[in-house]
């Protein structure tokens, strides 16, 4: 017989996935089993609220499987070959589901402060299960402010040398703890040196434990550790005002804290048994006092992100593919005979300026535009109770009441010039920081240039930021915060008017210009024949829209020659939430006043289409000032059949 845990019901009497047999059936000699499901529908434990929907309209809340969400939507260069994805990716795409618990966290640690004396005042705790060490120190040092530097070493002379002369023994440098501000709700989880209401804990953080008593060793510093994490929530004891605990696969079992209220998931969660291990650590009640007037336990709640409680289905055996067809390939090359459409291009690394005088400029009705993006990341999101498994995501059907989760307490404590400033502070670094002046002058440029930048910042915010109906606080978010100052960097350029140089390219050392003349490949897919350039086909591979835009180029009188960029090596350098990109726009095209044109043929634009599209001004604005393969432009058709007026625009 097996009754289970005795605080939260679950049992460890079950198949794991992998071991050949059903997930979650269990062992052939259990008589019976007392689970997780019974538990909760018997109240003697802690009823979970899951989010069952959100402002993405989505059928599937983004909070219910967010490390799905987070895997799903990486982009290029956010994951190492074979590895996790990078702690600012998991950062990023997380802080809106952190924010929004921690409000409701902060919410119910302001109603137990309010409390008297003679009731319940322990705080709630807010526990956050990391995928790993990385990211578990990143997520730390966001909400404590806490981070571990090294030292400076200090030199002792050796015996017999006089004082004060340098020897060549010394300590070894030594790791000191740095107290700074977090990031979420700071004047209640940021540490200090005498309270640290934020708690990390993963083995990593075990094996390197240190204290700042020289007389204590490092296994009796990991000890006391151990000794704080067990005993979270406990009077008078270490971990009593405990308020957020980080891990990594550390509290999986054995862990007797009951005031757990809010568990954050960001990990994958690939068996449904880890689910409840996982969720177990926060149903663990705080009051086992029956209500006398029913002789029922009244409900406790706690609330989860990211951790998908569903029963794992099925996925059969993989098929075998079928073998790919040997069809005859097309040539497309670059003709001999065609030399004439030959278009060369700039081989761009990146820009340059050395300002003079540190005054700058920028159009920013020229800039794209930020359109904020409430259906891709929630501001609100709808939880229920769940005491019972079910297929797929949860949803609003069913007899128990709903509750809204948002960020009301984080808009209340943070003010939306901070997030200004903090704009503003970014982008003055990213334009010094490559500047090679000495560290004076540019500190000096620093104090010079953010009065000039706070008020671009300003202006874009106020002129081209849709907020779309969001409170203006979530412009705070990092991957907002990223946008705007990746755009305004591309952007920015020296004042002429002012004496400044110009903005200028930085060229590929080993290949400067590059040109159509090296386009020769093979490819399966149909091609369409061309007059006006250089190459000799055209790859028909994207619907239509391609094919439609190379129609209306042969046709155009103001087309001298064009280009399809497939295989031309033709790229952009650009940024985008903080990871290197490269843009390959869709065509060159030379127009008969000289003019050659960067076309983009594009329907819907995302967000980071127009971070292309600022990136691809400032390349044409550098490599005009460079001037030396004639006048450049760029622009975006929208739609393939209203080519011409948009060719018209540009060449006349």
């Amino acid at each position: 017989m097996n009754l289970g845990c005795r605080r939260c019901g679950s049992t460890g009497a079950r198949y794991l996935a992998g071991s050949g047999y059903i997930e979650g059936a269990p062992h052939p000699w259990l008589v019976s089993d007392f689970g997780l499901v019974d538990a909760i529908e018997s109240g003697i434990v802690k009823i979970p609220r899951l989010p069952v929907s959100d402002t993405t309209g989505r059928p599937e809340p983004k909070y219910f499987a967010l490390w799905k969400h987070i895997v799903e939507n990486l982009k290029p260069g956010e994951k190492p070959p074979g590895g996790k994805p990078k702690p600012e990716v998991v950062w990023r795409e997380g802080q809106d589901a952190l924010l929004t618990l921690a409000s409701q966290w902060k919410e119910r640690f302001d109603y137990l402060q309010q409390a008297t004396p003679d009731k319940e005042r322990t705080p709630p705790v807010l526990i956050i299960v990391c995928d790993n060490t990385d990211t578990a120190e990143l997520f730390y040092r966001k909400i404590s402010g806490e981070e571990t530097v090294a030292a400076e070493p200090e030199e002792e002379p050796e015996a017999g040398d006089a004082a004060g002369e340098p020897t060549q023994n010394s300590k070894k440098p030594k790791k000191k703890v740095r107290y700074g501000q977090g990031e979420i709700f700071p004047e209640l989880l940021s540490n200090r040196p005498e309270f640290s209401p934020t708690l990390r804990i993963d083995v990593k953080l075990l094996a390197e434990a240190e204290s700042a008593d020289p007389t204590v060793t490092r296994s009796e510093a990991a000890e006391r550790l151990r000794e704080l994490v067990a005993t979270v929530g406990k009077p008078g004891k270490p971990g009593e005002k405990i308020r957020c605990v980080v891990s990594v696969q550390m509290l999986n079992e054995g862990w007797d804290a009951n005031n757990v209220t809010h568990i954050l998931g960001l990990r994958a969660f690939s068996s449904q048994l880890l689910c409840e291990q996982v969720v177990g650590r926060g149903l663990r009640r705080m009051d086992y006092t029956p209500d006398p007037q029913t002789g029922l336990l009244t409900e406790e709640y706690v609330d989860i992100y990211g951790v998908p409680f569903s029963v794992t289905p099925f996925r059969g055996r993989p098929t075998k593919a079928k073998a790919p067809e040997d069809k005859p390939k097309n040539h497309v090359r670059a003709l001999e005979e065609r030399k004439p459409f030959e278009i060369r291009f700039p081989v761009v690394e990146g820009f340059v300026f050395d300002l003079r005088r540190n005054l700058i400029r920028a159009d920013v009705a020229a800039i794209e535009r930020l359109v904020l993006e409430p259906d891709h990341t929630p501001t609100a999101a709808f939880v229920k109770p769940q005491v019972g498994y079910q297929l797929g995501y949860p949803s609003l059907a069913g007899s128990f009441q709903f509750q809204e989760h948002n960020q009301a307490e984080y808009y209340a404590s943070t003010h939306p010039q901070t997030i200004r400033f903090e704009i503003g502070r970014q982008i003055v670094v990213g334009l010094t920081e490559s500047s090679g002046k000495p560290p004076k002058l540019q500190l000096q440029a620093r104090h010079q240039l953010f009065p000039q930048v706070l008020r671009l910042v300003n202006e874009y915010i106020d002129t081209q930021v849709d907020f779309r109906g969001c409170h203006p606080c979530e412009l705070g978010l990092e991957k907002y915060v990223r946008r705007i100052v990746e755009r305004l960097i591309d952007a920015i350029e020296p004042d002429n008017a002012g004496s400044e140089p110009a903005l200028l390219p930085v060229l590929n050392r080993y290949k400067p210009i590059g040109s159509t003349a090296q386009v020769d490949f093979k490819t399966v897919p149909p091609c369409v024949g061309t007059t006006k350039s250089h190459i000799n086909l055209v790859v028909a591979d994207t619907g239509s829209w391609k094919q439609a835009a190379v129609f209306r180029l042969e046709q155009a009188p103001v087309v001298a020659a064009y280009a399809r960029n497939d295989h031309l090596e033709f790229s952009i350098p650009y940024e985008f939430e903080g990871v290197p990109h490269p843009y390959m726009p869709d065509f060159l095209v030379r127009l008969v006043n000289g003019t050659t044109l960067i076309l983009e043929i594009k329907g819907q634009q995302t967000e980071q289409d127009r971070a292309k599209y600022q990136a691809a001004r400032r390349w044409i604005a550098a490599v005009n000032h460079w001037g030396k393969l004639g006048r450049w432009a760029f622009a975006v058709c929208t739609d393939p059949q209203n080519l011409d007026s948009t060719l018209r625009q540009v060449g006349s």
